[in-house]
């Protein structure tokens, strides 16, 4: 896995001599990251009112500098990304106003800058022997970009697609683990654009995507529509009822003809674009179409990045319980764009924790103690503790299902609170979230291991307190223990007849142990549930 940047890298300042491409770099860097791009030079035409030629012509390139300098400093005090003219250097204050920040030197050879710059009329400095004036002011300037640049990086004739990527990976450089076993895939993330990542892990023969996500992300979906389009993709897209309502035989079925309508052969890929749901639906959809064909999966809330995308688990869910049709089928890739998080409802931000948090007891207690330092930090969608938490939880899941696929053994360690979890979405007819289901039960597991002297009362307590930290429930009175045991008896990890719960002997040691319903009577009622 990847280093975690703790560090703001916003506002961003690029840098570079006319026809560097600065504003073109910047505005696909701003698209990528989702932020506001500003053009100093357009700035002062906007604030002065008049075009830069006409100030330089009736005020002079001195009064130009001036405001050229008020405008960077009105440009600094944003956080996007910043393409300045390319004589902004020269004035002392400027440089000034940039130190202690990001800049960025976009450097280019004075035969290219020649080329692109050949018959501009509007840059007031270059209208008279352009390759001469070039030449000087590359003279000139060259030893000023390089007091002031904090990164510098050369552009030549190819696309400028090729420079946004450079920016971009400086700025918010891509998280990448690595999901071993038969079927091996990345998962990636980052604040990123997902079209372009989706296009490079696709397969070289495939043609044809179909796009399957709920109404709510269309939008979103056609950004990547066009992404993929451009590239030479045909694309199809599907929409689906938003949550555990996407999960049903029949939505499958129409997943079905959708894919039969796009004409997907063995050789073209299904992208889920959504939470839990989609990526459960999506996956099936590409397991069981043409009996298998890619799938990428693109989450967009904090649970569908930490848990459902990653793993290969589809499924949808049946009269008899959640997820019981399904089918083990690893995605080829897991594209995890950060920006989309700024759009969530705080309680789907919320939701995602409990796995987050769970993944802390089961494996890496590093995620407990970032919870403990700082849970508003954690719980900020653009901060860096988001982004390690995110990173570290499907850490934690890559390492499981790498080693066991199809739950088989360890994988079920994933399931620590999750025998319960499904009983209240069940008992609740699927309206409470997952992730708040799951908090419920991994309390409710911890009760247990208590009462069988697994655990420490401090440690229990520390349970309550994460999950609450995270705002999340640790108690629950919608249905008696009675009519949620009678949805437990049809969980995956039932043996015989036997019910077996994943418990912790000691945090970050989780096994499966055969309990007995009579023992999860004093658990139970810890946990608020009514014990007939």
């Amino acid at each position: 896995m990847t280093e975690i940047p703790r560090t703001a890298c916003l506002p961003v300042v690029l840098i570079g001599m006319p026809g560097s491409g600065k504003s073109k770099v910047g505005r696909g860097v701003a698209a990528e990251l989702g932020c506001e791009h500003i053009d100093t030079d357009a700035l002062v035409e906007e604030r002065r009112g008049m075009a830069i030629a006409d100030i330089f012509s009736t005020e002079g390139e001195a009064a130009f500098r001036r405001y050229e300098a008020e405008a960077v400093a009105a440009a600094l005090a944003s956080t996007g990304v910043i393409s300045l003219g390319g004589g902004a250097v020269t004035t002392p204050e400027v440089r000034e106003l940039l130190r202690g920040h990001t800049v960025i030197h976009i450097d280019v050879a004075l035969e290219e800058l020649v080329r692109r710059t050949a018959g501009k009329a509007h840059r007031p400095l270059l209208r008279n022997n352009p390759a001469q004036a070039l030449a000087s002011l590359l003279e000139a300037r060259g030893a000023l970009f390089d007091e002031v640049h904090t990164h510098r990086i050369a552009s030549d004739d190819s696309p400028v697609e090729g420079v946004i990527a450079q920016v971009c990976d400086l700025l918010a450089p891509l998280s990448t683990i690595d999901v071993g076993g038969e079927s091996p895939y990345q998962v990636l993330i980052g604040a990123r654009r997902p079209g372009p990542l989706v296009c490079q892990s696709l397969s070289s023969a495939t043609q044809r995507l179909l796009i399957v996500h709920p109404d709510g992300l269309s939008s979103y979906v056609a950004e990547l529509v066009n992404d993929c389009e451009a590239a030479g993709y045909a694309c199809a897209t599907m929409t689906h009822p938003d949550g555990e309502a996407a999960k049903t035989v029949e939505v499958l079925a129409a997943g079905w003809d959708a894919a039969a309508q796009a004409r997907l052969s063995r050789q073209d890929a299904i992208i889920g674009v959504g939470g839990g749901a989609t990526t459960d639906l999506a996956g099936f959809i590409a397991a069981t179409w043409l009996r298998g064909i890619d799938v990428i999966q693109v989450p967009t809330t904090v649970l569908g990045m930490v848990d459902a995308a990653v793993g290969g688990k589809t499924g949808i869910n049946t009269l008899a319980g959640k997820n019981l049709a399904g089918a083990f089928h690893p995605p080829r890739a897991v594209i995890e764009d950060l920006r989309v998080l700024a759009s969530l409802p705080a309680e789907d931000v919320r939701a995602g924790f409990g796995e987050i948090i769970k993944c802390g007891f089961i494996r890496d207690p590093q995620i407990l103690d970032l919870m403990r330092e700082d849970p508003q930090a954690a719980l900020d969608v653009s901060s860096w503790q988001l982004r390690d938490l995110i990173a570290r939880s499907v850490q934690v899941k890559a390492e499981v299902v790498s080693a066991d696929l199809k739950e088989s053994g360890l994988r079920e360690i994933l399931n620590y609170g999750h025998t319960l979890a499904h009983a209240i979405e069940r008992c609740e007819n699927y309206q409470w979230r997952h992730g708040e289901a799951v908090a419920v039960g991994c309390v409710f597991a911890a009760e247990l291991a208590l009462s069988l002297g697994m655990l420490t009362e401090a440690e229990v307590r520390a349970h309550r307190e994460l999950f609450e930290s995270a705002g999340l429930p640790t108690s629950y009175s919608g249905a008696s223990l009675e009519a949620l045991l009678g949805v437990m008896m049809s969980d995956k990890k039932v043996r015989s007849g036997t019910l077996r719960f994943v418990l912790l002997d000691g945090l970050q040691n989780p096994r499966t142990v055969e309990i007995t319903p009579e023992q999860l009577r004093e658990p139970a009622q810890k946990v608020g549930i009514r014990v007939d």
